[in-house]
């Protein structure tokens, strides 16, 4: 277990070491933690979280498929202009556009409907042109291969 304390000493490689891009259920919290203290550095501070380690604590969310990460993602992807850069749109959509859209429209808070704006003007932009959460999940596996 990576304890939060000890959040800023994880790097990008250990995780990937230690829970893999598909991580068990009991590992999830962990790196649900690890993914809010490294944005809670980067929101402090631009630079300080690890915008890698965040975009693959997202990945490994995303792999997960479970709809109450999509507002954790959104946390982190708007935690710093590096962390929006590194943490790719799509990352939002583990559960799958669909329901990922019917998830943030349940929700009653500025926060989803930021991140439901942001999903409406990239799908108009063409960002999620052939996207399913397959073909997404493969082209990580081939980034980190």
């Amino acid at each position: 277990m990576i304890h939060t304390e000890e959040a800023g000493r994880v790097d990008e490689e250990r995780s990937l070491r230690r829970y893999g891009l598909h991580p068990a259920t009991a590992d999830l919290d962990e790196i649900r933690r690890l993914l809010l203290a490294q944005a809670g550095l980067e929101r402090r501070a631009q630079g300080d979280g690890d915008t890698e380690l965040m975009r693959l604590c997202c990945v490994q969310l995303f792999n997960a498929g479970n709809p109450e990460d999509v507002l954790r993602v959104w946390h982190a992807k708007t935690s710093g202009m590096d962390a929006d850069c590194s943490i790719d749109v799509q990352l939002l959509c583990g559960p799958g556009l669909a329901r990922t859209r019917a998830h943030l429209s349940s929700l009653d808070s500025p926060e989803a409907e930021a991140a439901l704006r942001r999903l409406d003007r990239c799908e108009a932009a063409g960002d999620f042109r052939g996207f399913s959460v397959a073909a997404q999940a493969a082209r990580y596996a081939a980034y980190y291969a």
